[in-house]
């Protein structure tokens, strides 16, 4: 196991620490906000394992986390969302590498969509059924113990939150907060 191997692996590990802490927040605002620098840390540590599959998405995640933070109506639409999803598609096509590509970005097509309801329930209803599970099989292949922890990691956040905030209280949309 090399120095670099570590490093990379830590920068993801730093991923992980801002994943978590995102759905700590009550306001979804905040949560895409930290998500935000979550993305950024695992952007570079999956185009260093070599994942480009993952680390586009990761990208793309990144871009979806900005809009879903903005103010920007444009941004916070339907049609930003249809676009995000068209492009992990994208993504897909010229990345391909083998079955476990479809992955990441099934799984972010999810989080996108669910993002984009601005409920805090389905949020973490597709977190923690679809996108984290799918996450979980592709850090496996690809290698990223970061990764590997940062889903378990999550889903263990989202169901604090969840008993933290309360199942009901989490139903309503919020766009603004």
């Amino acid at each position: 196991m090399s120095i670099r191997f570590l490093l990379i692996q830590g920068i993801g590990f730093w991923g992980t620490i801002l994943f978590f802490l995102s759905y700590q927040f009550r306001s979804n605002k905040s949560l895409f906000r930290v998500q935000f620098f979550s993305y950024l840390c695992y952007t570079v540590h999956l185009l260093l394992l070599g994942a480009v599959t993952g680390g586009i998405s990761y990208i793309l995640n990144t871009v979806r986390s900005f809009c879903l933070g903005s103010k920007n109506d444009i941004l916070k639409g339907r049609r930003m969302c249809c676009l995000l999803c068209i492009l992990q598609v994208t993504t897909l096509i010229f990345t391909w590498t083998g079955w476990w590509s479809l992955l990441p970005v099934v799984a972010n097509i999810a989080a996108t969509i669910g993002g984009y309801t601005y409920n805090a329930r389905k949020i973490r209803l597709v977190g923690m059924l679809i996108n984290s599970p799918l996450w979980i099989i592709y850090d496996i292949v690809v290698g990223s113990w970061a990764g590997i922890l940062d889903e378990i990691v999550s889903e263990s956040s989202m169901v604090i939150s969840i008993l933290r905030y309360g199942w009901k209280n989490m139903d309503s949309s919020e766009s603004e907060t």
